[in-house]
């Protein structure tokens, strides 16, 4: 069975939908914590300080916890003798961080407002927050989420893509999700601020596609500086930039990509995919319409729900350590 089609047949079974199950509405803590959007960017703003990358990292974790049965927050559930969680699935290992930043997002909230806000809404909340103090843009967000009981190694493993994907397959899996493919290009721009390691591009530069040859999309000069950045037999831990501006958040990505200067293999396929290939033209020229897509899209993953049962959370990274309250979404 393809890859695709086992997500497809996931999708269908556990209920996720891009329709929303509960009544999320921005606001939703105005009168239960009025506090919670100052101190998740005050947070924020106290991490990026000390660590810039955290704000690319904290926005990731909007991504790999949506489109894995819905917004949330089992992406930040630990392994128990009886659950195998997100954490370790192949696109999160060694991959996602910044855990820490979430958990003391959590521990400011509960002394201001305790049992209140979920983990689920504050990965929302801390994503928009990442976006807007790296210079992108913001808007209000939906909140009302509820955190999951449970995670699942599993239906990541099965959903969430690879860096060595390309446009087609990342079209195809963002179609199940109900997201366009102008939807897809746009949060692609995520890869606006934020590293990724040279273990996800060794094979672009020294056999693609099985050829022993690089990638011909990479232009020269820039395959020559990522060949002494990832030389062949090195450390793949290393990191490199994910665009020229990888500390603002811009339309520099699609630029690079326009340039063949495209880090992951998922990324410069955008440009040389025909389908894909006319909005990363028009984001790079026009800043604006990729704000726009982009706000539009990430508010259209932030409504993917399972309808499962949850609860608020006291600690993000246990379900039921000390239930404050369950609840069904309905």
């Amino acid at each position: 069975m393809s890859p695709l089609l086992a997500a497809f047949l996931l999708l269908v079974s556990m209920g996720l939908t891009s329709a929303s199950t509960v009544p999320l509405r921005p606001g939703f803590y105005a009168e239960t914590c009025p506090e919670a959007d100052f101190i998740v960017k005050d947070v924020m703003r106290r991490n990026m300080i000390r660590e810039p990358r955290s704000a690319a990292s904290v926005m990731r974790f909007q991504f790999h916890d949506c489109f894995v049965n819905g917004c949330d927050a089992s992406v930040l559930l630990d392994d128990t003798p009886n659950m195998l969680g997100e954490k370790l699935a192949l696109s999160n290992i060694d991959s996602l961080r910044s855990y820490e930043v979430i958990d003391e997002v959590k521990e400011e909230l509960e002394k201001v407002c305790p049992g209140t806000v979920s983990c689920a809404d504050i990965i929302i909340m801390a994503s928009r927050a990442a976006v807007v103090l790296s210079g992108g843009p913001d808007w209000d967000v939906k909140l009302g989420r509820v955190d999951s009981l449970t995670a699942s190694q599993e239906d990541s493993n099965n959903i969430m893509p690879s860096p060595r994907a390309n446009a087609s397959l990342l079209m195809d899996l963002f179609e199940r999700f109900n997201l366009s493919v102008r939807d897809m290009v746009a949060l692609s721009g995520s890869h606006s601020i934020g590293q990724a390691r040279c273990f996800s591009i060794v094979f672009r530069l020294y056999n693609q596609s099985g050829s022993g040859r690089p990638d011909p999309a990479i232009e020269t000069r820039y395959r020559e500086k990522l060949d002494k950045l990832c030389p062949l037999g090195g450390d793949e831990n290393v990191t490199g930039d994910l665009d020229a501006t990888p500390a603002t958040f811009d339309n520099r990505y699609f630029k690079d990509l326009v340039a063949g200067r495209g880090f992951l293999n998922s990324d410069q396929t955008l440009y040389t995919f025909p389908e894909t290939r006319k909005y990363v033209t028009l984001f790079s020229k026009n800043q604006q319409a990729f704000f726009r897509a982009f706000v539009e899209g990430m508010i259209k993953m932030g409504d993917l729900q399972s309808g499962r049962p949850g609860e608020i959370r006291s600690n993000c990274r246990m379900a039921n350590s000390r239930p404050v309250r369950v609840l069904m979404e309905s």
